[in-house]
């Protein structure tokens, strides 16, 4: 029967690190000033008809912490990047030299760099949820075992460990969110 109990925590932990590297790809989108590739990841262009993320058409690379640049493997898609770029409203400017699309990322704002703190709090205060709800699902499992006769020091034992395993991965949360906020506050 403890089995179940081990299985039950297995589950969990599994579950609590999916949503903290869920939360991981959450913040590696939040620009912090220097120049990313995976700012633009949710850039879509045309390609032949069907819409394609953008690192699917070209290389993207960043030569220097302030410039993004953008060489399609196709030199007729260009202008469709170029234009995916400013209908995706990144607040970026390309620049299209005819071979390469240089995207400058321009510096934060004060302003904008407080509201980029408050949504790396607001994705963190949502991922603490998750594990908060995966340990509470946890809890109940193990009391409907308990109910089917699995003792109870053992549900005991699982809950505090339950509680242990919740507090280290919202710890793990926490480093994640200070080490997000200095990266957005330095200037």
């Amino acid at each position: 029967m403890n089995d179940d109990i081990d299985l039950l925590f297995a589950e969990a932990e599994e579950k609590m690190g999916n949503a903290v590297s869920h939360l991981t790809r959450e913040l590696s989108k939040i620009r912090a000033g220097k120049a990313n590739p995976q700012m633009l990841d949710s850039v879509m262009v045309e390609y032949y008809g069907t819409m394609t993320p953008l690192s699917q058409v070209s290389n993207i690379n960043t030569p220097d912490p302030k410039t993004i640049v953008i060489q399609p493997w196709e030199k007729n898609m260009l202008g469709v990047i170029e234009k995916a770029i400013m209908a995706a409203n990144l607040g970026f400017n390309p620049q299209n030299d005819g071979t390469v699309i240089r995207v400058i990322v321009p510096p934060l704002t004060e302003e904008r760099r407080r509201d980029l703190v408050k949504k790396v709090r607001s994705e963190g205060e949502s991922t603490k949820v998750s594990i908060r709800n995966v340990r509470r699902e946890a809890i109940d499992s193990a009391k409907k075992l308990e109910k089917e006769g699995v003792p109870e020091d053992v549900v005991k034992t699982f809950e505090k460990e339950m509680q242990d395993l919740t507090n280290k991965y919202s710890e793990k949360v926490d480093n994640l969110l200070k080490n997000k906020e200095e990266d957005i506050m330095s200037i």
